[in-house]
């Protein structure tokens, strides 16, 4: 069984590990067979599940439907599942969201989001659930931001998204995603948190990295340029997952042509 103690030891031991994105009950057992350590249940599910433009119209009630489904397929993968848009806006809101979600078999909520959100993860640690963080491009915020963009390229955003990381590490995160964000500042938050970080888009040097399986298997319509289908070549959905796992621990993904400067 996969726990935050393993994925700790991982870090410390510089082992990276490999994640994935999914949303089912089959992709699950896949992912766990092909040794994949963690499986995210993303609120993405609205774009690639439901066929939405955004991940905004995903509710609390879609995550904790997936999230019971990607349980019933793996029993030992830790799973992290995100808390949708507007699902945690209060404390009070995120508590009652994340009690649903730890009862559908998460064994970690995901909340996007910098310094803001200290009080709420320090609420939600003390009451015994475990916190992930999302720092960089966040897809709730997509019209905020005017788009999916990379985020923390000027001197200033990149020292906002490093103070976030170590103010949300204080307010207690035991995990920290960082997405489309420059190599060089993914690198520095890995070396300077005590906690594990997982990228995507985010350069080969955090702990871990995250893929929708959607992307692994090339089945996307638009495949994003941090990614790579790892069909290609194996022909085969369970030789894709062990590939993908095989090049996250080598270090071989990402390379540089998934990578942002």
């Amino acid at each position: 069984m996969i726990t935050i103690k393993t994925l700790n030891e991982k870090k410390k031991s510089g082992e990276k590990f490999p994640v994935i994105t999914a949303y089912d009950a089959s992709f699950s057992k896949l992912a766990n067979n092909a040794g994949i350590d963690v499986i995210l249940v993303g609120d993405s599910l609205g774009n690639v599940i439901q066929g939405h433009d955004s991940t905004i119209p995903t509710t609390i009630n879609d995550m904790v439907y997936h999230t019971q489904a990607v349980r019933r397929g793996s029993e030992n993968t830790f799973i992290i599942t995100d808390l949708p848009f507007m699902a945690f806006s209060y404390e009070h809101q995120a508590l009652n969201n994340s009690a649903m979600l730890m009862r559908a078999g998460a064994n970690m909520v995901k909340l996007e989001g910098g310094s803001w959100l200290n009080t709420t993860v320090r609420m939600l640690c003390e009451r015994g659930i475990p916190v992930c963080g999302h720092l960089g491009l966040t897809p709730q915020s997509v019209h905020k931001i005017s788009g999916n963009k990379v985020q923390g390229r000027t001197k200033q955003s990149a020292s906002q998204i490093f103070e976030d990381a170590l103010n949300l590490e204080k307010a207690g995160i035991d995990l920290l995603v960082l997405e489309c964000v420059p190599a060089k500042l993914a690198q520095k938050i890995t070396q300077k948190v005590q906690i594990p970080v997982i990228g995507i888009g985010a350069g080969v040097d955090t702990d871990g990295q995250v893929l929708v399986i959607y992307d692994i298997l090339g089945l996307s319509p638009r495949m994003p340029s941090f990614s790579k289908n790892f069909l290609n070549g194996t022909g085969d959905i369970k030789s894709a997952l062990k590939l993908y796992s095989e090049q996250v621990r080598s270090k071989e993904f990402p390379a540089k042509e998934h990578t942002f400067s």
